[in-house]
């Protein structure tokens, strides 16, 4: 009786995986069952950090917002500020009005101080 080769299928699923984990260090990369463990492990960490990435930028930029926006007087605050931009219908989301921050100080105040003109200082801070 001939010997009958295996197929390939098998072989290339764990040489897909082994590609996947070429750059881990040590048994990681050189044992199927780890390989695998350790591709599982990596896949959900992406996923998790995906999360806290966009959360902790986030955080960032209104930090820097707030802390250019609190420089003009400590009566006008982030909050403050993004109530104001809803309600003049300016729709600049965090990410671009914290650039505008850090590159153009001077240009995040006009914005601020052309929304207070548009809707009120008084009607802003909640004294009418």
């Amino acid at each position: 009786m001939t010997r009958i080769r295996r197929g390939y299928i098998a072989r290339r699923r764990r040489t897909k995986m082994r590609l996947f984990a070429s750059s881990f260090r040590g048994a990681h990369s050189r044992l199927t069952r780890t390989i695998i463990q350790q591709k599982i492990r990596a896949l959900v960490s992406a996923h998790r950090d995906r999360g806290s990435q966009k959360r902790n930028f986030r955080r960032l930029w209104i930090t820097r917002i707030n802390a250019v926006i609190r420089e003009r007087g400590v009566s006008y605050s982030y909050s403050r500020l993004i109530h104001d931009l809803y309600k003049g219908r300016l729709l600049l989301n965090r990410k671009i009005l914290a650039q505008i921050a850090i590159l153009n100080r001077d240009c995040l105040s006009m914005i601020s101080n052309e929304i207070i003109k548009e809707v009120g200082y008084k009607e802003s801070v909640g004294i009418i």
